[in-house]
């Protein structure tokens, strides 16, 4: 059943000057406008569209990929303030309403914010918040330790960076496991470093434990192979010099470094390692 706020294949019916009518079941006749028309569009054949409403409130498809479905979070720059709310660019040609009461702050127009998309229950239409909170942790999760999940970074605290996973639960990545700048809206692929006593989440930006080295000997033996084999990087590197070139811990590259060695893939030298 075709629902406001999908993507789905429906069948065309039949054509007008102004676009094509799909079959929306329940919602009725679906328009297509004109100007998205493809040519390949066939009566009785199907197109996968996005399912939204117009300005008068009537079920409308598009082509476009919306930059945020309902159930989701983006962080969208704002187009306009009117006197009932404010209005995001998320793609498609009717903006994305957010209404006064549904933002923790002021918007100003040019300004970007991290929102949450949703189906409003009374009017059928698809809103967006800013108030987050009420849309996290909801569910108990089933999270399990090294496990690789989604991100999107949307806030920052004292400890660390706090981060949605996988669109429903939030958690936080410390600070000192951080080696790169942070923005709101970032999305990014982290894992689930621990879980504490009262169901807190924490999260890591690398794979844990032997997974992480593993991934790390690779890089390191293209980086040795795109520099002719030998690399200036070594124990006598300062921590933020390893930091700068490849994102990790002094310990964690040797420990790559001597699992390298063990496997006589490298040599370490005084003033860097070599290729075999």
């Amino acid at each position: 059943m075709a629902r406001i706020g999908e993507r789905i294949s429906l069948k065309v019916l039949h054509e007008k000057s102004f676009g094509l009518y799909l079959d929306g079941g329940d919602l009725g006749e679906v328009l297509l406008p004109h100007r998205e028309v493809p040519r390949s569009a066939i009566l009785g054949g199907e197109l996968e569209v996005f399912l939204y409403t117009d300005s008068e409130d009537r079920p409308v498809a598009t082509l476009l990929p919306p930059k945020v479905i309902p159930g989701h979070f983006a962080r969208l720059k704002c187009l306009a303030i009117t006197d009932v709310g404010a209005f995001l660019d998320w793609g498609l040609p009717k903006d994305l309403f957010v209404p006064f009461r549904e933002q923790k702050i002021r918007m100003e127009v040019g300004k970007f914010y991290m929102v949450y998309a949703l189906l409003d229950e009374h009017s059928e239409r698809i809103l967006a918040t800013t108030r987050l909170a009420r849309h996290l942790d909801l569910t108990p999760h089933s999270f399990r330790a090294g496990q690789k999940v989604d991100l999107i970074i949307y806030g920052k605290t004292d400890l660390g960076y706090k981060a949605i996973i996988n669109h429903s639960h939030s958690g936080l990545i410390f600070a000192n496991d951080v080696f790169q700048p942070l923005n709101p809206g970032e999305s990014m692929v982290g894992y689930i470093a621990g879980i504490r006593d009262d169901g807190k989440i924490d999260l890591s930006l690398h794979a844990p434990g032997r997974f992480r080295v593993d991934d790390l000997e690779t890089q390191i033996l293209t980086e040795l192979s795109a520099r002719g084999g030998f690399w200036s990087l070594g124990d006598h590197s300062s921590a933020d010099e390893i930091n700068d070139e490849l994102a990790v811990s002094k310990r964690t590259f040797k420990q790559a470094t001597g699992a390298l060695f063990r496997k006589q893939k490298i040599t370490i030298e005084k003033n860097g390692i070599r290729l075999v």
